[in-house]
């Protein structure tokens, strides 16, 4: 299972993405609500996120990475942070993120997804 697999089956799952332009397929874009639930989910599965853009009308609003806050990508005070201060400056934004699965995580779930189909 590779990364982008692995997000669409355990984090994008149910989720609607709103991102309608040529780069939908790699940047799923989501509203205020549906982002909530994808950090919960990231935070559960220990997924880093290097940076968190917030969208107004198609265009980008604002964006902050985890350099910024001089934290690990997989640390949640981070993103957490990040995304109330952008909600709470902008209520009813959209937002993407950039994310890192790691190997050691991918492995985990290629391994029980073959046990599964065994």
């Amino acid at each position: 299972m590779e990364q982008t697999e692995f997000l669409e089956k355990n984090i994008f799952i149910d989720l609607k993405n709103l991102n309608d332009g040529p780069d939908k397929e790699t940047v799923q874009v989501f509203s205020e609500s549906d982002f909530d639930t994808v950090l919960q989910r990231v935070e559960h599965f220990g997924i880093g996120v290097y940076g968190i853009t917030a969208w107004q009308n198609g265009e980008v609003s604002e964006v902050a990475a985890h350099d910024d806050f001089k934290k690990k990508a997989t640390d949640p005070k981070w993103y957490k942070k990040a995304f109330l201060t952008f909600k709470s400056r902008q209520p009813g934004l959209s937002y993407s993120s950039t994310y890192k699965v790691s190997n050691k995580l991918l492995i985990k779930h290629n391994t029980s997804s073959d046990e599964e189909q065994s």
